[in-house]
């Protein structure tokens, strides 16, 4: 035993119970809650005889600082077949409380519960406004539903659109951080992951101004038709022109933003499918640690079989690397999706661009008037030139998420 284990073993009489930053611990519970399984750091944290441990329910361990509503969602994504991570304080028999950052997972039978001790930047927020949540639970007397509502307001006044978008990335930044703590180097395909992220949200951004683009550019054609209206009839080759290339440009905008745009769009499913990714992939991390620590293990765990408890987990551990290679091949797919998408448009964009000449020949032609076309048909191929570029940001950052391994 390492001098940093012996200080894990010693308690204090008041404050928080001593839990590592190397350590990591698992539960296992049927579809009620109550306790089938756990490893030794639970125990030991938890400060509970085996005989008091399994067969307790798991709110044995609940603390009074924790808002209802927190666990409201917690339980109504497992009940629904979904995988979960949460912030949670608990409290140890002899009265201390500990931290952590659990990742929970439906399991035959019930469902099994992986904790690390959190350290991120993310944890502090949390901490507030867990805080917030508790007093407005007591003094407006809200539900755990109502409470859970307030607690989904808090995330998305973060910037995430679902709580799932946010334990995710707290699991990656626990992860990220809980590395930088023990002196490791950082997970790579933990940061890769979080780039496809941000990538995606890239991609969103792009195709917004892409459109904005679009919709800016439709009042040109009609200008060049109001002025080669007034210079009537040597001005009806431009009115044409401007004709098509008006309804070549919105036919564009509106192929592009009713393809990849919108709720089901490339770009969510792109976002979606690499959350999903990424929160499985932390998720195996933890698994995997905790079976290799189950692997290690030379104290009886109560009446929990070992092996039995390891074979669960290896059963977990390759469904949920399942699901993150099919995570993976969905954001690749949706990405070739995109890069086809801006074939499509690079294509149609050499019909506007022979488009726009005409309209300068034709300019140059004119009697009056010559010069102000000249402005406004500049003013396409700037308009052009923007776009071209946003399609060749929205081709690269495709292929940087479709670059993911």
């Amino acid at each position: 035993m390492t001098i940093n284990d012996r200080r894990l073993n010693v308690r204090p009489a008041q404050g928080e119970a001593p839990f590592g930053l190397h350590e990591v611990f698992i539960s296992r519970t049927d579809e009620r809650g109550v306790i089938k399984a756990a490893n030794y750091v639970f125990k030991r944290v938890a400060h509970y005889d085996w005989e008091e441990l399994l067969g307790a329910p798991h709110r044995i361990i609940r603390h009074p600082d924790m808002p209802k509503g927190v666990f409201h969602l917690f339980w109504e994504t497992l009940n629904r077949g979904e995988c979960i991570g949460a912030y949670v304080k608990n409290r140890t028999k002899d009265g201390l409380y500990y931290w952590v950052f659990a990742v929970a997972v439906p399991c035959p039978g019930g469902f099994l519960s992986a904790r690390i001790r959190p350290s991120s930047a993310k944890f502090d927020e949390v901490k507030k406004a867990y805080a917030e949540l508790l007093q407005a639970e007591k003094e407006d007397e809200l539900s755990p539903a109502e409470s859970a509502e307030v607690m989904q307001e808090w995330i998305k006044s973060k910037g995430y659109e679902s709580y799932h978008q946010f334990c995710t990335a707290a699991l990656s930044e626990e992860l990220l951080s809980r590395s930088a703590g023990l002196g490791i180097d950082p997970d790579q395909k933990i940061l890769q992951l979080q780039q496809t992220i941000s990538d995606a949200d890239a991609l969103v951004a792009e195709t917004e101004s892409l459109i904005g683009e679009f919709d800016a550019m439709r009042t040109i054609p009609h200008n060049l038709r109001v002025i080669a209206s007034r210079i009537e009839p040597a001005g009806g080759p431009v009115t044409v022109l401007s004709q098509n290339y008006g309804s070549m440009s919105a036919e564009m905008s509106n192929w592009f933003e009713n393809n990849v745009m919108g709720e089901n769009s490339n770009f969510n499913k792109i976002k979606g499918a690499a959350t999903n990714r990424l929160f499985v992939e932390g998720m195996t991390r933890i698994l995997q640690e905790c079976d290799t620590l189950l692997s290690k293990e030379r104290r009886a765990l109560g009446t929990a079989d070992i092996a039995s408890e390891r074979e669960i987990l290896a059963q977990l551990i390759k469904r949920e690397r399942d699901l993150a290679n099919e995570g993976g091949e969905q954001v690749n797919f949706e990405a070739d999706r995109i890069q086809h998408a801006c074939n499509v448009m690079h294509r149609q964009f050499l019909g506007l661009s022979t488009t726009r000449v005409l309209c300068k020949i034709e300019a140059a032609r004119l009697p009056q008037g010559g010069e102000t076309l000249d402005d406004i048909i500049d003013q396409l191929g700037s308009f052009q030139r923007s776009i071209a570029q946003r399609l060749t940001n929205i081709a690269k950052l495709s292929n940087q998420v479709r670059a993911i391994e």
